[in-house]
């Protein structure tokens, strides 16, 4: 009789600190979303706002809006979804590059180029072999 009064305890305990983690890591999970959320809302109104001061937007100027809308649908897709959309991590390094390769071009030409559109080449066939994977190897659950 005592140690099933014993396990039944230590079940109930078991189950209370299994729902109180797990409300923990899911506050903690809802509340770092809204702070980069927050975080990239207020990074974009500052660039748009320079930009405005300035009276014009550059490509590049541009391509940093991209990037923080890329980012902002990342996260968007993270909130809902609790999937980490790796594809949009590597359309930001592709923006960021094409960025940084517009920020060159005002330069002579030298190695640092080719370096960068390397890089794109390869960001664009990571992109490419994850969508065959994905596509030909699904993961089962629906998103």
């Amino acid at each position: 009789m005592p140690m099933e009064r014993a396990n039944s305890v230590h079940d109930r305990v078991n189950r209370f600190s299994e729902v109180t983690g797990g409300l923990l890591v899911d506050g903690f999970h809802h509340l770092a979303l809204f702070v980069i959320g927050g975080a990239i809302v207020w990074s974009a109104v500052y660039a748009f706002i320079g930009m405005a001061a300035k009276g014009y937007a550059s490509v590049e100027d541009i391509l940093l809006l991209f990037i923080y809308l890329e980012l902002g649908a990342m996260v968007g897709i993270y909130f809902k979804t609790n999937h980490m959309p790796v594809r949009f991590l590597i359309y930001v390094a592709i923006t960021a590059l094409t960025r940084m390769m517009l920020a060159e071009a005002h330069h002579p030409p030298d190695l640092d180029l080719m370096y960068i559109s390397g890089g794109i080449l390869l960001l664009a066939l990571a992109t490419l072999v994850i969508r065959y994977g994905s596509a030909r190897f699904p993961s089962g659950r629906q998103s």
